[in-house]
């Protein structure tokens, strides 16, 4: 007993040993570097093969652009603007209408989506206008939206609304109907009114589901605004694009798609930070739990 005691103190007070948590936080540490080494190395593989090739003129840097000229054009759209405005102006018009249509296309998901999660009778009603209205054509929905509303930004709010509302809409869906039975059993013998049993057992069991869903849910915002803005705008980061496009400036094209890209990337950081503060309740999964 007194050994291990020793061999224990020893461990955890130095002696040419290191500690379990140290041992683990040092291995963190590992991983993360050579996931990120991984990253530049796999970033930096591609950008110099694409500038390697187009300077070889392997690659037609007319069709396909080039990461020296990309860089160069966004500098240009940055300092110079463009012919709808500055840069900066565009980039707000399109993160303003994404974030709108996310945040309604999300509320109204997560309110379908638990309400006939947990009533099979809207469920049977309701389910096939939604699977109807699912399998239109987002850019019908969006000529159909510019045509009512005109070329402002309630289109491309509307249209990118539509776009996350589906996909959260079935992912909350999919975890109402998830829910432990015997928990809900119990709550009901317990007394528990069907308000009380929807924010305390329902939402929090299938908020896994709903948070699931809006890391994708931003990107398909983006998606819905931008494609709207390719329709008919008079300014925004597709209007961009579009005019880009017309002119065989692939430059310009990929310029402002890198934009967008740390956008979505931006948005998705901060969404895995709302979900490590809405799910600090929950145990790691398995796979969370290996990776450490």
């Amino acid at each position: 007993m007194s050994t291990t005691s020793t061999a224990s103190t020893t461990s955890a007070t130095g002696g040419g040993k290191v500690s379990p948590a140290s041992a683990a936080r040092r291995a963190v540490r590992r991983r993360a570097a050579r996931v990120w080494a991984g990253r530049i190395g796999l970033a930096v593989f591609v950008i110099g093969g694409w500038q390697a090739f187009t300077t070889w003129g392997i690659v037609d840097p007319f069709f396909y652009g080039q990461p020296s000229g990309i860089w160069k054009r966004l500098i240009e759209l940055f300092q110079h603007g463009t012919q709808f405005g500055s840069f900066y102006q565009n980039i707000w018009t399109t993160i303003q209408e994404a974030l709108v249509g996310f945040a309604v296309g999300s509320l109204t998901g997560i309110v379908f989506g638990v309400a006939l999660g947990q009533s099979r009778y809207l469920s049977d009603v309701l389910g096939p206008y939604i699977k109807m209205v699912n399998a239109i054509p987002r850019i019908v929905l969006g000529s159909i939206f510019i045509v009512a509303f005109g070329i402002g930004v309630t289109p491309k709010i509307l249209l990118a609304a539509v776009l996350v509302f589906f996909i959260v809409f079935f992912n909350a869906f999919q975890g109402v109907r998830e829910v432990d039975r015997n928990v809900l059993a119990n709550v009901r013998v317990l007394g528990a009114s069907r308000w009380q049993i929807t924010r305390h057992v329902i939402v929090p069991s299938a908020l896994t589901w709903i948070i699931a869903s809006l890391h994708s849910a931003f990107g398909f915002a983006i998606v819905g605004a931008l494609v709207g803005e390719v329709l008919g705008a008079q300014s925004g980061l597709g209007l961009v694009i579009k005019t880009a496009q017309n002119n065989f400036d692939p430059n310009g094209v990929f310029a402002t798609m890198l934009v967008i890209a740390v956008i979505v990337l931006g948005a998705e950081w901060l969404i895995g930070k709302l979900e490590r503060r809405l799910l600090s309740w929950r145990p790691p999964a398995p796979s969370e739990a290996n990776a450490l």
